[in-house]
């Protein structure tokens, strides 16, 4: 498994969802974008479905048994904060899961790249690392 490459694949993914999110649906371009957007997700699931399902099954089993495991893209955010080479996202973003550690909280995952991990958001300033490519 080429990490870097997985790592490379994802950022782009960012960039390209952050690009479509400043867009209007009536905007000249938003659809060859939206485009570009699904054949890199369609990529992504292609050379690295089964990786970052299995990542996610582990992440289920461990954290959240209760919810059911998505396609890793459901676990991308619409939109990213993006500092430099340093990728992160708001309490808004992320899948939802039920979590029997945090019974009150509205407990999200989402990917995050470089390098490739999963964020457990506890709230609008916990987050945790549960999983990260290659550990």
């Amino acid at each position: 498994m080429d990490l870097q490459a997985l790592d490379k694949d994802l950022q782009q993914i960012i960039l390209k969802k952050n690009e479509l999110s400043i867009l209007d649906y009536s905007s000249d371009n938003y659809d060859d974008i939206e485009e570009q957007l699904h054949d890199m997700e369609d990529k992504l699931l292609t050379n690295y479905g089964d990786y970052l399902e299995e990542a996610l099954y582990d992440v289920h089993d461990e954290f959240c048994p209760d919810s059911e495991v998505l396609l890793p893209i459901a676990y991308l955010a619409k939109k990213y904060i993006v500092k430099g080479d340093k990728y992160d996202v708001d309490f808004s973003q992320g899948v939802y899961v039920e979590m029997d550690d945090y019974p009150q909280k509205e407990t999200k995952l989402v990917f995050i790249a470089n390098p490739t991990r999963i964020l457990l958001l506890i709230d609008e300033e916990t987050r945790e690392v549960v999983w990260q490519a290659g550990k």
